[in-house]
């Protein structure tokens, strides 16, 4: 077990100073109790005092009574005998092993007392803490969130009139570009022709050369702009009226949930500035129970979000009609203008590449050509070695056919007979490797010639597509209309 509490000094015959350790020294003791109780330091710690249970240790070893039982088996029977009454009193006295037990019972449940009444003390203090700081914390929460939900407010309030401002000023200003866009209609006929007739030439070209590269696609593309324009410019001439009334209903819609908006921030803000010490505040029983609300945080900022972005919507509709109509007469100027420098530098890139590849063709044409005449030197070349190694057989086999002619036993196979064997297996390999490599000579010579065929048609169909594209169609697309015709201004 674990002792708790504190020890008192005691004295035996006479008063002693108080000893270092909490119980007597052994040395004070009557000589019938030496090696009965064991002396143990019962070391503490004052800076604990909610531990009293470090103030004790366990002891080591329990007391032992075995010394006092064997002194009293020395007492002879004579000795004994005499004094009953003694005995009597020896054997109903409590012994110092119950009267320390005792003692350190008491200061156990001394130690324990204080240490729950103490423990209870410092609770109650925390407890009482801690609810006063989480009472002040809810309390600023709640004006935290008060303050937040008038941001909230405040931010609507300004995304609304700053969308009413935008929605009045986009609606006064929708109606006053129309009869622009009528002028930039009419001048979007001439790039349409010239697209239209860059096509047509470019269908006289011939053999690979008639191809469907860039600058088809970029024709094609031109043509699609300007069609797309137009239909454009009259699509928005019609919507432009049917766009006032939208606008007029958004911007009613905006208005009604502004006032709103503003009877709402007056009442939370007053709520947000609302303290403790503040006048007017008052006991209102049950009103925590009353729930009057009709929304939820999303779908509150979700209606206001919605009147916003329909008028957004709107707004960009008839912003897109008002750009189309006044901005688009630019814009179209520019897509076209845009699209017609693409065209002209498809032009460009598409005449430098096939200048490029006329001249590669001449060059590969040049190679070629001398490139046959190399394989016909080559051709001669494989065929006189081929005649010189014929000699060379001739010999090997003319020394191995007499050689069969050895009588009897010289008929050996020696060195000489197994080096001329190999010679005649070798140069007969040469000779067949050099007719291989001559029927592949002379395919390759049948290959150059019909790549130099090729070569010569290919560098005419060059040559007339350069015609048409440089010279036909650069000089048609060198006028185009200028840009303020182009944006509707006479």
């Amino acid at each position: 077990m674990e002792l708790l509490g504190s020890t008192l000094t005691a004295t035996y015959a006479h008063p002693r100073p108080t000893p270092t350790n909490f119980l007597p020294a052994i040395s004070t003791m009557t000589s019938s109790y030496k090696n009965r109780f064991p002396h143990y330091n019962l070391t503490h710690s004052l800076s604990l005092p909610w531990r009293p249970s470090t103030y004790y240790k366990v002891a080591s070893n329990s007391p032992n009574l075995g010394p006092y039982c064997t002194r009293s088996q020395k007492v002879s029977g004579s000795t004994m005998l005499p004094f009953v009454s003694n005995r009597t009193t020896l054997f109903t006295r409590y012994t110092p092993d119950d009267w320390y037990r005792s003692n350190l019972t008491n200061y156990l449940e001394s130690n324990t007392s204080r240490h729950n009444s103490e423990k209870l003390r410092v609770d109650t203090s925390r407890l009482i803490q801690d609810k006063y700081q989480e009472t002040r914390k809810t309390q600023a929460n709640s004006t935290q969130n008060l303050g937040e939900r008038v941001n909230d407010i405040g931010f609507w309030k300004s995304e609304i009139i700053h969308e009413l401002d935008a929605m009045i000023g986009e609606t006064n200003e929708l109606t006053d570009v129309k009869k622009k866009l009528e002028r930039a209609l009419m001048e979007t006929e001439a790039p349409l022709q010239v697209a239209q007739e860059c096509l047509f030439h470019r269908e006289k070209r011939m053999g690979i050369d008639l191809v469907h590269d860039e600058v088809e696609t970029e024709l094609l593309t031109e043509v699609d702009i300007i069609l797309c324009c137009q239909e454009r410019m009259k699509l928005h001439l019609d919507k432009a009226i049917a766009q006032l009334a939208a606008n007029r209903a958004s911007q009613h819609e905006l208005e009604k949930d502004l006032s709103d908006k503003q009877t709402a921030y007056r009442i939370d803000d007053k709520c947000h500035h609302l303290r403790n010490t503040s006048g007017g505040i008052s006991y209102f029983c049950g009103v925590e129970r009353v729930d009057a609300t009709v929304s939820v945080p999303e779908s509150w900022a979700k209606f206001t979000d919605d009147n916003i972005l329909h008028s957004q919507s709107e707004r960009a509709a008839s912003t897109k009609l008002r750009d189309d109509i006044q901005n688009l007469l630019v814009v179209t100027a520019n897509e076209m203008w845009n699209q017609f420098n693409k065209v002209n530098l498809a032009f460009t890139n598409r005449i430098a590449e096939t200048a490029d590849a006329k001249n590669k063709i001449q060059i590969h044409l040049a190679k070629t050509l001398q490139e046959i005449f190399q394989t016909e030197m080559t051709i001669q070349s494989i065929k006189k070695a081929i005649k010189d190694k014929s000699a060379f057989l001739k010999v090997a086999q003319t020394r191995l056919d007499e050689r069969t002619r050895r009588p009897n036993i010289e008929l050996c196979r020696d060195m000489a007979q197994l080096r001329l064997v190999n010679e005649v297996y070798e140069v007969d390999d040469t000779i067949q490797t050099l007719q291989q490599r001559l029927r592949e000579a002379e395919d390759t010579l049948q290959s150059l010639v019909h790549t130099k065929a090729t070569l010569e048609h290919d560098l005419a169909v060059k040559a007339n597509s350069l015609y048409i594209d440089q010279e036909k169609c650069m000089s048609m697309r060198k006028s185009f209309p200028n840009t303020l015709r182009l944006v509707g201004f006479c």
